[in-house]
């Protein structure tokens, strides 16, 4: 320890002698005194903070004006910079720059079309819905702004020395704040005085994250007073710090006192603007970050804009019309050159110049070309850009109404983040999924445990479950999800019914615009984290419940003679799990406080001295009775009782212990009181928490409250908790209260916590441990050289090991349990080197890590626990039609590999005709080769389809990747984060994917988030594909940003997932009618939408092309200015956006029945190549007959020329909507309103403008025209013939492909038309049809994969496992041997048949349902074992 510490010092001193050499840092003062004068040097990346108390004033006022005020403001405009900033902002969109740009040519007489003004309208319309729409939002931000700087708190003023009432927007960087219970925090505060005797005060952070339960933060080290008031006057230190950042886990800095002496703090002391306070009743502290520098306003970013894949398609598109109409307009220049030249002279229609001069062919074909690309303008749709817009704010609307999403125990529905990729939604390929809150519940029940190589399996806990989710089903087939369930055994027939506790609400709230919730929000959020009867309720094990009881009852014995038993083991393990945590410890009564009692600070006398009295009362020989039944009860369980893994089993024998425990601890956080045995010690206690008086627990996490509630359920009653203090009661119902050194939270590196305490009784120093058995395994302490002691060490570990891979089996997350004892002197040196780590700047997160991995090696190991996370409702469905819908599923978990592959069968994920490759590896060279063998092995059995499948007997496009179905097995990878790393550094990540695409599953374990998002880019980058990520933790960030669609799941987990996603769900059932209802939907409309913009805008704009040809590509148009423009504006905007947003093409019950109808979206078929160039052929041919019907109608006669384009235009617009009509798969009211509409507002429009017009286009006006002609029978005829000519091609087709069903969507829409029996009976034989076809050749047809030590295949008709084990360097204890835990390879292979659930050879059984004969020794040291698996 001495060693290690000194080690420690000795880094610390060369980083601060390095950084002292080189830049002024936290080791060089601030603040130098030359001539009773101080100079401040202000470092470039310190934040300096002067208090603003009259002693620092001209320093206050140099040093606050370079910092913003608190006002903040989130508009974008202001009144005079609105109109100029919005038309920049519009003119960085091409479209907008494109049709400014033929404003400005039509200006130019040589090129002049139509009037100016005319042209200018499109423009100025487009513009200025867009302002409108800009403005008003912008005016609702700025009321919510308003609001905000509005908000009063009380701030210091020093000249009237008292705290004084200001507005938010007046406070500065260095004022004193003081905020009370339940007031919003205005600023980012360090926190310098509480209320609370102990220095904490307690924030909800659920404007920021989404969290509702509480976190502590703790006044700055040394100006903890409870005694005495906070004097701000009084304060005479400098606050430096880092500079403002977003990030909100990330906070360090120091105060420097005016003697040089500095004090550090982090985040534990920063109260973060919009966080409530709770529980506390008043808080003060030094402002050091506000307005737009504060955490919170650095985070808000709001919607983060996508680029969807349709709309990247689109483009290109754009792009393709712009060289049509480039070609168009060369077309009709170099004609009109043509036809300038075929007149022997001038022309007579064509004017001099001033002088006399004309304009030669090639200058006026120059001209015409531009001529013509204002006349053609309309082939670029500008209107399409602005009427996706809309289309997806109706698609969103309808997202975020659908009843389906709605989880009525949240109340909540589906939110949409990303405005601009819901069709994206209906492309995707691959999904990228977290395990834990995702898949699973996130409420961690404490299911089974095992202390000192002896396994507890809870057999009545297994059963409370079982009844629990029975209810559950129960009750939401009756009356839908409710909240609160309890199950249908009543194992306390005192427990009261469970209520949802409220979080104290004072009549003076500090509620103000924006940050004030709704109502039912505000209910939810006031309920206590983690507080289910699932969660809370837990049934002791009898057998372990009588060890732990006369375990307690012994205690004093044991810390009197210092020395360690197998039963000290138990309650230091129950101990533990009430400790090693954060969890607060709250009054359940309204208001509610937190449990800090001063009786319950320190341990009392009294309570000790009972409990001393009580133990000696105790017979000597009834001590020797009970340890020698203690460990009988120990060598039976471990030694004759044979475990199963199965939860249905049971690790201990059934004996009678009734009257001696009960049989469960009913009342979730509820207790009341104390039990019979302690009701004469109940006194002592009062004052803290009274007899009668309800507590509840608030954890951080779901783990620690689960652990917390089965330590409870032993009577190891968690009391109260306090930043220096700790109670617990023991099950004879006396007090210990530990004095807590030093607490180290968990990180995902070291993956562990512990806590430093003070026994109570032996004042020994004690490290508590909790943490993944991958992290606690290797620190455990070696075997001393007592042979004894070392064989029970090994025993103890080997077991343990057996129990936690039987617990990852059954799906259960595990924690190991351990302990150290640290001498005075050890304990001194390594909180000398925390106190200089802690007070660091620089560094100062090494060095604190390297402090804490110091601290914890050569522990003890106390036990372990198994929690059930069960799964989510709907998940093996949801999964089962993804993957039916050919969606690759992927998921990325930082859990063990045993238990994730169990979930991943439970969910369906894997199947157990799978074949599954399982690859862990240490050497780089070792999973090169085992990557280059597996792909050898699938390349035999699976076709990859590169080209075309069949459906229906119909070829389809794919242009993805996905193994054959059909044509041999199917196959599954699971690979570990050790693995995965080696994949990236190694350069084999092209290998991988060679892998993995012909995988139907990929499971990822003990995955970092950095992991998740690198496979996750890696997928989507190399294999061009769709990627969706889905997760409810902030570890799901990462891979949430990095997938094309980010999916978050607002569970237990707060909501830093649904920050970052772009949609989100409250469950992962939603996540299959969101992809094959909403996705499809979404994508078929949009896309169909876009292709008839582009066929619309074609056809209209090629009447006026082949009118060219009869006017001498003059530029002329045979249709009036106005009427053109409204075309497109009005008569035929809004029946295609009603089309985007309201069409369905099949049921959403048809679509959840057929899941593979989804493969239409991922194959892009509703927008493609093909698609784009038969509907811009189809509308050549349309324009065609619209243009030459009515020309040889009227060919030979005398009518002018509006008169010859008025029908023109009014065909045009019956054939344009009519071919929307054919393509209209669902006719609602709105759709027939449209129609029908348009086509009166135009009659209505054409009407008024010809009766009305006179000389509106002088020389040739419009007057009366429509009037003349509505009067000509001819123009009806045209107008019926016409329409009908130019669409029967396409109805025609409609028809061939509606009675043939030459596609499966052709297919489902006629099972639209069937009654609801008969379409269920049609797709049942749909889907019987389907399976039949994909069902898997049996692996007994196929021959068995080479391998150069491969015995021959017995055929068996599910698989085989192929094991092959790459040597590994590994650790070697003093003695050569294999520390507990590792593994020693031999680099054979061994094949294993297998009927069900793939499992490893500790787990199987030989004839008789008897252990193979190495199975008791599985784990034990210098034991082979598995390492590098493939599973085929």
């Amino acid at each position: 320890m001495s060693l290690s510490v000194d080690w420690i010092r000795h880094r610390f001193g060369k980083l601060a002698s390095r950084e002292a050499s080189e830049t002024n840092s936290e080791t060089t003062p601030l603040l130098r005194s030359t001539a009773q004068k101080r100079n401040w040097i202000y470092p470039y990346n310190k934040h300096i903070v002067f208090p603003n108390n009259g002693l620092f004033i001209q320093d206050f006022k140099k040093f606050t004006s370079n910092y913003p005020g608190n006002k903040i403001r989130t508009t974008k405009y202001t009144l005079l910079s609105f109109l100029p900033k919005n038309l920049l902002e519009q003119f960085y969109r091409l479209a907008n720059l494109y049709f400014l740009f033929l404003v400005i040519l039509n200006w130019f007489p040589q090129m002049e079309v139509f009037h100016r003004e005319i042209t200018m309208l499109p423009l100025v319309i487009v513009l200025t819905v867009i302002a409108v729409k800009d403005g008003l939002e912008d005016c609702r931000r700025y009321s919510f702004d308003r609001k905000v700087n509005n908000a009063r708190t009380r701030a210091f003023d020093w000249k009237h020395k008292d705290y004084v009432e200001r507005c938010w927007k007046d406070v500065r960087v260095g004022d004193f704040v003081k905020v009370v219970c339940n007031e919003i925090i205005p600023a980012d505060i360090l926190l310098l005085h509480t209320s609370d005797v102990n220095g904490v005060c307690h924030i909800e952070t659920a404007n920021l994250d989404g969290e509702t339960n509480l976190k502590q933060r703790r006044v700055v080290r040394g100006f903890l007073s409870p005694d005495s008031p906070f004097v701000p006057e009084h304060f005479n230190s400098t606050i430096v710090c880092e500079k403002p950042n977003n990030d909100l886990n990330r906070f360090k800095g120091y105060m420097e006192n005016p003697d040089k002496k500095k004090i550090g703090f982090d985040r534990k002391s920063l109260l973060l603007r919009g966080c409530t306070v709770r529980n506390t009743e008043e808080a003060a502290g030094i402002v050091v970050y506000a307005g737009h520098e504060s955490k919170a306003m650095l985070n808000n970013s709001g919607p983060r804009y996508k680029r969807s894949k349709l709309e990247r398609r689109m483009n290109i598109d754009v792009f393709f019309c712009v060289g049509l109409l480039i070609i168009m307009c060369l077309i009709g220049a170099l004609g009109h050159v043509i036809w300038l030249g075929s007149f022997p002279d001038w022309p007579p229609f064509e004017v001099p110049d001033e002088n006399g001069k004309f304009t030669s062919p090639a200058l006026a074909g120059f001209y015409m070309f531009f001529t013509m690309i204002i006349l053609l303008q309309v082939l670029i749709p500008i209107s399409l850009y602005v009427s996706i817009e809309l289309v997806k704010v109706g698609q969103v609307f309808f997202l975020s109404s659908d009843i389906d999403f709605y989880d009525e125990e949240m109340d909540k529905l589906l939110q949409c983040r990303a405005l601009n990729i819901t069709e994206d939604l209906g492309q995707i390929q691959y999904i990228f999924s977290d395990k834990t809150g995702t898949l699973t519940e996130n409420k961690m029940v404490f299911r089974r445990c095992t202390i000192g190589g002896t396994e507890f399996s809870h057999q009545e806990n297994a059963l409370r479950l079982a009844a629990h989710g029975d209810v559950d089903s129960d009750e939401e087939e009756a009356v839908g999800p409710q909240r609160g369930h309890r199950s249908r055994l009543q194992f306390n027939s005192k427990n009261k019914s469970t209520r949802a506790f409220r979080r104290c609400h004072s009549a003076k709230a500090y509620y103000y615009g924006g940050y004030g919730r709704k109502k039912s929000e505000a209910r939810r959020d006031s309920e206590v984290a983690f507080s289910s009867p699932l969660e809370t309720d837990v049934t002791p094990d009898k057998k372990l419940m009588k060890i732990a009881r006369e375990a307690a009852n012994q205690m004093e014995m044991w810390c009197e003679v210092r020395c360690s038993s197998d039963s000290a083991s138990y309650v230091d393990f129950f101990l533990a799990l009430a400790i090693c945590n954060t969890v607060v410890v709250s009054t359940a009564t309204e208001p509610r406080h937190r449990v800090t009692g001063p009786s319950l600070l320190k341990p009392s006398i009294k309570s000790l001295e009972k409990l001393h009295s009580f133990l000696q009362k105790m017979k000597p020989g009834r001590i020797s009775q009970v340890l020698s039944s203690i460990q009988s009860n120990s060598d039976q369980t471990g030694g004759t009782n044979q475990i199963s893994p199965s939860p249905s089993g049971t690790s201990v024998g059934e004996e009678n212990v009734a009257g001696e425990c009960s049989s469960s601890v009913s009342g979730g956080f509820k207790d009341s009181g104390v039990s019979s045995k302690a009701s004469t010690d109940s006194g002592d206690y009062a004052e803290g928490v009274k007899v009668g008086d309800e507590i509840c627990y608030e954890a951080e996490s779901p783990d620690e409250a689960a652990l917390v509630h089965a330590a409870k359920a032993y009577n190891f009653t968690l009391m109260s908790r306090t930043p220096d203090h700790v109670t617990v009661r023991l099950p004879q119902g006396v007090l210990l209260t530990f004095e807590v050194l030093h607490t180290l939270s968990f990180d995902s590196t070291r993956k562990r916590m512990s806590v430093l305490v003070r026994h109570p009784i032996t004042r020994e120093i004690i490290v508590y441990t909790k943490g993944a058995d991958s992290a606690i395994m290797d620190l455990l302490e070696n075997p001393s050289q007592e042979k004894g002691k070392e064989n029970k060490i090994t025993k103890n570990a080997s077991k343990t090991l057996k129990h936690l891979n039987w617990y990852a089996k059954d799906g259960l997350r595990t924690l190991c349990i351990a302990k150290k004892v640290l001498s005075e002197k050890s304990y001194e040196q390594w909180s000398n080197i925390r106190l200089e780590a802690e007070a660091a700047i620089e560094n100062r997160d090494e060095l604190l890590m390297e402090t804490a991995l110091n601290l914890e090696t050569n522990l003890t190991l106390l036990g372990a626990t198994g929690i059930e996370d069960r799964l989510q409702e709907g998940v093996p469905d949801t999964i089962e039609a993804l993957r039916e819908a050919g969606i690759q599923i992927w998921v990325l978990t930082g859990d063990k590999q045993e238990t994730a592959v169990n979930i991943a069968y439970s969910c369906k994920l894997l199947d157990q005709r799978d074949t599954v490759f399982t690859i862990n590896t240490d050497s780089k060279e070792t999973c090169e080769s085992i990557l280059d063998y597996t792909i050898e092995e699938v390349k035999r059995y699976a076709a990859v389809k590169n080209t075309r499948t069949k459906l229906f007997k119909v070829p389809v496009d794919d242009g993805t990747v996905y193994p054959l179905e059909g044509a041999g097995p199917t196959f599954g990878l699971v690979i570990d984060g050790n693995t995965l790393s080696l994949v990236f550094e190694g350069n084999l990540k092209m290998k991988f994917l060679e892998l993995a695409k012909h995988c139907r599953s990929v499971l990822c374990c003990r995955s970092t988030p950095l992991q998740k998002s690198t496979v996750v880019k890696l997928v989507r980058d190399k294999l061009k594909v769709m990627t969706l990520s889905i997760g409810d933790g902030a570890n799901d960030v990462n891979m949430i940003q990095a997938a094309d669609v980010g999916i978050g799941i607002s569970g237990q987990e707060g909501m830093q997932a649904v920050m970052a996603s772009d949609f989100a769900i409250s469950h992962f059932k939603h996540l299959k009618k969101l992809l094959l209802v909403h996705g499809h939907w979404c994508y078929t409309r949009l896309s169909n939408m876009i292709i008839y913009f582009f066929y619309k805008n074609v056809a209209y704009v090629n009447l006026l092309f082949w009118y060219q040809f009869f006017c001498g590509f003059s530029g002329a148009s045979m249709i009036d200015y106005w009427l053109m423009i409204f075309f497109n504006l009005f008569f035929t905007s809004l029946p295609p956006i009603i089309f985007g947003i309201m069409d369905k093409d099949i049921s959403a019950e048809t679509l959840l029945g057929l899941p593979e109808l989804y493969k239409s979206g991922q194959n892009s078929e509703g927008y493609k190549w093909s698609t784009f160039w038969i509907a811009m052929l189809d509308a050549f041919y349309q324009s065609l007959i619209c243009f030459f019907v009515p020309y040889l109608t009227y060919q030979g006669s005398d009518i002018d020329i509006f008169s010859f384009g008025t029908p023109i235009n009014t065909l045009a617009l019956f054939t344009i909507l009519l071919h929307l009509a054919i393509e209209i798969k669902t006719w609602t009211v709105v759709h027939w309103v449209t129609m029908i509409g348009s086509v009166i507002f135009y009659f209505i429009v054409a009407i008024v403008f010809s009766a009305t017009c006179i000389s509106c286009n002088h020389p040739s006006n419009p007057y009366w025209i429509m009037e003349r002609e509505m009067a000509d029978p001819v123009f009806y005829l045209v107008c019926i013939i016409t329409p009908v000519l130019a669409l029967l091609p396409r109805y025609l087709i409609r028809v061939i492909q509606g009675t043939f069903v030459l596609c499966p969507l052709l297919k489902a829409r006629q099972f639209d038309k069937l009654d609801k029996e008969q379409r269920d009976e049609e797709i049942s034989e749909w889907r019987e049809r389907t399976r039949s076809r994909e069902a898997t050749v049996p692996l007994s047809n196929l021959s068995p994969p080479t391998s150069p030590t491969s015995p021959g295949n017995s055929g068996h008709p599910l698989g085989r496992t192929l094991t092959f084990e790459a040597p590994l360097n590994v650790d070697l204890g003093n003695d050569g041997t294999t520390p507990p835990g590792r593994s020693m390879l031999n680099g054979t292979v061994t094949e294993n048949i297998y009927t069900s659930i793939p499992v490893s050879s500790a787990d199987r059984t030989g004839d008789g349902g008897k252990k193979a004969e190495d199975d008791s020794d599985a784990f034990c040291a210098g034991h082979q074992r598995s390492f590098s698996i493939m599973t085929i």
